[in-house]
């Protein structure tokens, strides 16, 4: 090896040797930072799963592409990397009780309606603010999760439904007098 490439891996490792934030640490400076909810929902063997995400992020409108995250540990997990096309459903700021059962680990996420199934078999949750229908593009190990790229096909957009916000463990509803 030359010296050059001796040199750049030993900065390297130095960098992965730097000091990190404390996943307390971390997971404070994210509680700060508003984010949207959604549920994430898709069929595996002719039944519908669901799961809650403020990860959800637009990465590309050309083409149109959004990403999201889900731990490896997560009970959903297994069934979404099988998973081929799903839908991601933008809550409502009515929608916070949908957003703890979707949360909510060990229970029928989907038993108590208020769902509907796209003529393509993903569900949507009823009233949310928009959906988006897409197709999975790739599913990327990051660090204990995995972000997942999807590809949109479809959607559906409700003009008069506000958006769920989700800031420092709390749901807030945003309207009209929370403008600047």
């Amino acid at each position: 090896m030359t010296a050059e490439i001796l040199r750049e891996i030993q900065a390297t490792l130095v960098e992965q040797d730097e000091p990190q934030l404390s996943p307390a640490a971390y997971k404070e400076v994210f509680r700060r930072h508003p984010a949207g909810v959604a549920v994430v929902a898709f069929v595996e063997d002719g039944r519908p799963v669901g799961f809650t995400a403020t990860s959800v992020i637009s990465v590309s409108a050309d083409p149109p592409l959004l990403a999201f995250s889900l731990a490896s540990t997560s009970s959903s997990w297994a069934p979404l990397s099988r998973a081929r096309t799903l839908a991601i459903s933008f809550l409502a700021s009515g929608q916070d009780d949908v957003s703890a059962r979707f949360a909510t680990s060990g229970i029928d996420r989907f038993a108590a309606g208020g769902w509907t199934a796209l003529e393509s078999g993903e569900p949507v949750i009823d009233g949310a603010v928009s959906w988006v229908r897409g197709r999975v593009v790739q599913r990327a190990p990051v660090g204990g999760s995995y972000l997942v790229s999807i590809r949109a096909l479809e959607h559906g957009i409700d003009d008069q439904a506000l958006p769920l916000v989700y800031h420092d463990r709390t749901y807030h509803r945003i309207g009209d007098h929370t403008a600047v």
